[in-house]
């Protein structure tokens, strides 16, 4: 079976990076990560995916004079890595249309916030702020304006009486780790056909 291949960007701890790679593993998936960079050297995640035989690359945003001469890096990276699908997963940088043009419809994001609520950060902490009865998370992809992309999949939890940002938080996170790879194969599907 012919597998779309798939560059992850992280720029932390990489939890769904790993989740994405662990539902890789089987054999019926329709993608295949093949790369994994980071905008930071100190990033957790790249130890994981050197374990998990994963080419990884650094890639300092802070060498670059602009965000799109960072992008253009980015991209020639990954296009060197022969990437289909661009997978956004905890990658703390506004990408620009310098590295969104060069995968059209092939990068995808996943945002802790039912879109198109909560753009942009600290949505934990605004949904709360504002007594919200629902929360969760967004798997979009990735256009010229910030989380705003066309939506692949979405999953709710409910907020709780007694919910903190960090409780609120890990509800959502178990739910990213459950719909991400589902959105990614739905994506792969399409793209390596």
């Amino acid at each position: 079976m012919k597998k779309a291949r798939v560059g992850v960007l992280i720029s932390g701890r990489g939890s769904n990076m790993m989740a994405l790679v662990e539902a890789a593993k089987a054999a019926d998936c329709p993608a295949d990560i093949v790369c994994v960079v980071s905008n930071r050297a100190d990033a957790a995640g790249l130890a994981f995916a050197e374990a998990n035989g994963i080419a990884t690359q650094v890639i300092d945003h802070k060498a670059y004079a602009s965000r799109e001469a960072f992008d253009r890096a980015l991209g020639d990276y990954l296009q060197s890595q022969q990437v289909d699908i661009v997978a956004c997963a905890g990658f703390m940088r506004i990408i620009t249309p310098a590295l969104i043009r060069r995968f059209p419809g092939r990068m995808l994001n996943i945002h802790p916030s039912l879109l198109p609520a909560y753009k942009g950060l600290h949505t934990h902490e605004r949904a709360l702020a504002d007594g919200a009865t629902e929360h969760g998370c967004t798997v979009h992809l990735v256009t010229d304006e910030l989380d705003d992309g066309p939506i692949v999949l979405q999953a709710r939890v409910p907020v709780l009486p007694g919910d903190t940002a960090d409780k609120l938080a890990a509800r959502v996170l178990v739910e990213e780790h459950r719909i991400y790879p589902q959105a990614l194969a739905l994506v792969a599907e399409r793209v390596k056909n």
